[in-house]
């Protein structure tokens, strides 16, 4: 299930929760902490569920790529894993559903994408990266859909974590034999236009200083394992730079909690951070 991943996948949530501005337009603070709850519950589901998935897909592969993997090791089957990811891609568009309809297609939706990678989007070169990136798309407005005429407004808000993930898509095809360096500037370039993005927001509302405090660290954290990565490009520091992106989500989404004046939610986010990192020293990230 990747339960370092799972906890960023919160935070994406959290992120779009915050982007609603769903706690300036609610007085009842106990009552409203129950749909943000389902929300970050049902993308638990989601995100767990599709990984499952991942694995499922990839047994025989895996077999001979990543024998550790629990499927190819033996410490549980095919079919149980299969059963534990409907049951988690079920209970995550179910508790969607419960929080409102808008929220119920997007965990559909977000579902559904992450099977189309599992079984198809992965093999291909191009479309691969912008399905997986899909996946977090949706689920940024997943945290937004608590309030549902926002995902009207902030839709194309989307397109920060789909070209983020795709970038760390295209860098993950060389954990295992290594990759090109060509991918890994492309990659360099496409980080920019992420971090670009969310200054031009933060510009635009007035929150510049409280964005950078969490924008800074999340440059430093993805671009450093990177630069490695480009100056040996072999699977142990892709894989490095891979796990570091993934895990930076974290201070990614309270960039984005900040950007919108969200400053509490922000360092609700950035608590998530050291529990995502500890997780990723006990699960494996990639």
């Amino acid at each position: 299930m990747r339960p370092a991943n799972i906890v960023t996948s919160v935070a994406d949530v959290l992120a779009g929760v915050a982007i609603s501005s769903y706690f300036t337009q609610e007085t009842n603070r106990i009552e409203t902490l129950v749909p943000v709850l389902l929300l970050c519950l049902s993308t638990v589901g989601l995100y767990g569920g599709g990984v499952v998935f991942n694995d499922v897909f990839d047994a025989e592969l895996d077999t001979v790529e990543r024998p550790e993997r629990p499927i190819p090791s033996g410490l549980i089957s095919k079919k149980e894993a299969a059963t534990l990811g409907v049951t988690l891609l079920s209970a995550g568009i179910l508790l969607a559903f419960l929080v409102n309809l808008t929220s119920g297609i997007l965990a559909l939706l977000v579902a559904l994408s992450a099977l189309v990678y599992d079984k198809w989007g992965k093999h291909q070169s191009l479309l691969g990266p912008v399905n997986m990136g899909l996946c977090r798309g949706l689920n940024l407005l997943l945290g937004i859909s608590i309030i549902p005429v926002e995902v009207q407004h902030c839709w194309f808000l989307a397109f920060v974590p789909i070209i983020y993930i795709a970038s760390i898509t295209m860098i993950s095809r060389g954990e295992v034999h290594g990759g090109s360096k060509s991918t890994l500037y492309s990659a360099c370039l496409l980080y920019a236009v992420v971090v670009s993005s969310i200054l031009l927001f933060s510009f635009q509302k007035s929150t510049l200083p409280f964005t950078l405090v969490f924008l800074l660290p999340f440059v430093w954290m993805i671009y450093k394992p990177l630069f490695a990565a480009i100056k040996e490009p072999v699977g142990r520091n892709i894989g490095k730079a891979v796990k570091a992106g993934v895990i930076a989500l974290i201070l990614m989404n309270a960039a984005w909690a900040a950007a919108f004046g969200q400053l509490f939610i922000a360092i609700v986010i950035v608590i998530l951070l050291p529990v995502s990192i500890k997780l990723g020293r006990l699960f494996a990230v990639t």
